[in-house]
């Protein structure tokens, strides 16, 4: 059986071997937990900026002419999430192990439930949010549970006892072929992938199926799963992209207007083109903060799933790449408190929520520049939405609280 890609010093003794007082070392990493600060404040200072247009000339009557509706929301969202970021890093992630399978169901009759009336609320022909307590997708749950459920199974793979079948017949060495390469160790990951993604495409959920898919798959590799899998399952997975673009309308329209937003530079090539003029106005320096242009109701979204094409409208090509280099740093911290985790489940658990946060700003970075087609991903910190705010914040502080129990040296 391969060793995890994901090692560290003390994964030489098993997870219960340091003593209880060692465990627990009291000190989060402070570079991790600055960037993460850091990242929310000029967040918050470019959600204002994108937002108070929109807010105040507001068309559907949500937020009552004010401003800064949006500014104070984002901010007492995120001063709960930095409560909750502290309160979770304080935990002892390793209680999460026995619960993984309990959180797993939870989320998964969540992210269902989205379709019973008069809990699930609609926009836009999809059906992914809850009404209660606020307005929030549970899918964000169903992925910290994915991650959480795959790090708890890999991290015990060693313990595993292989199946083993009746050498003289020709199903009983099949099943021992399947069994050496590691066909029956996976069922358990499929399954559950297959179950989440069926309940995603009843929510008409493509964006959060992308993202589960991809940290599952960064999951696996890092716990050590042969990588003839991942090119059978990465040719699988783009046959049923090329079968889902050419056997729907929906997303044949939606690629035609990617490669051709101007044949409906009114419609839903709008977002598109108005991005582009965006940043394209920023040039090198910027319009400067708060001077922006394409806020004012010509580009859609723009305190949303738009926001970083704002911040190369007024923070220019100089300001946007210093913010790309925060996050960068951000996710390479993280896989560096991976590499150092005292534990293979904590340094999964930390995989999986680094790879989640930097592929939402590889995607959402990609969407604005029409290097990708529009997927509905947010940026991690910046765009508008409180409970998802809440929830990433949460997943800093998981990672936080693990390394908190990083081995002394």
């Amino acid at each position: 059986m391969p060793n995890p890609f994901v090692k560290s010093r003390a994964q030489a003794k098993p997870a219960g071997s340091l003593p209880k007082s060692r465990q627990i070392q009291g000190q989060v990493d402070m570079p991790f937990l600055l960037l993460t600060v850091l990242l929310v404040i000029i967040g918050l200072i470019m959600l204002l900026s994108a937002s108070y247009p929109s807010a105040y000339y507001d068309l559907k009557g949500n937020t009552g002419g004010d401003p800064f509706h949006y500014f104070k929301r984002q901010a007492i969202y995120a001063l709960l999430g930095f409560g909750v970021m502290y309160l979770v890093s304080k935990l002892n992630y390793q209680g999460l192990r026995g619960l993984a399978v309990t959180i797993l169901v939870v989320a998964c009759l969540m992210m269902l439930a989205v379709k019973v009336p008069g809990l699930g609320h609609s926009a836009n022909g999809a059906t992914r949010w809850l009404k209660y307590p606020v307005l929030w997708q549970p899918s964000e749950l169903g992925k910290m549970a994915l991650i959480i459920y795959f790090a708890s199974r890999l991290s015990r793979r060693d313990q595993r006892q292989p199946l083993t079948f009746r050498r003289n017949t020709v199903l009983g060495r099949f099943g021992n072929w399947l069994e050496r390469i590691g066909f029956f160790e996976l069922v358990p990951y499929l399954f559950v992938i297959v179950v989440m993604i069926a309940i995603l495409a009843v929510q008409h959920h493509m964006s959060a199926t992308i993202q589960m898919v991809v940290i599952a798959a960064a999951i696996l590799f890092a716990g050590g799963i042969a990588v003839g899998w991942f090119i059978a399952g990465g040719a699988a997975v783009g046959a049923a992209l090329v079968v889902i673009i050419l056997g729907t309308d929906y997303m044949t329209t939606r690629i035609q207007m990617w490669r051709h937003p101007e044949e409906d530079a009114l419609g839903a090539g709008m977002q598109a083109i108005q991005s582009l003029l965006a940043i394209g106005s920023g040039g090198v320096t910027g319009l400067g903060l708060g001077n922006g242009k394409q806020k004012f109701l010509y580009l859609p979204e723009a305190q949303n799933d738009f926001i970083f094409a704002i911040v190369c409208e007024e923070l220019g090509l100089i300001g946007a790449c210093l913010i790309l280099i925060l996050f960068a740093l951000l996710i390479i911290r993280g896989y560096w408190l991976a590499l150092h985790a005292r534990d293979n489940f904590g340094s999964l658990i930390i995989v999986g929520v680094t790879t989640l946060l930097a592929f939402q700003v590889f995607a959402n970075v990609a969407v604005v520049t029409n290097l990708f087609p529009v997927t509905g991903i947010s940026l991690p910190f910046f765009s508008s939405g409180g409970s998802a705010l809440v929830i990433q914040l949460a997943e800093m502080g998981l990672i936080l609280g693990i390394s908190r129990q990083n081995p002394v040296t």
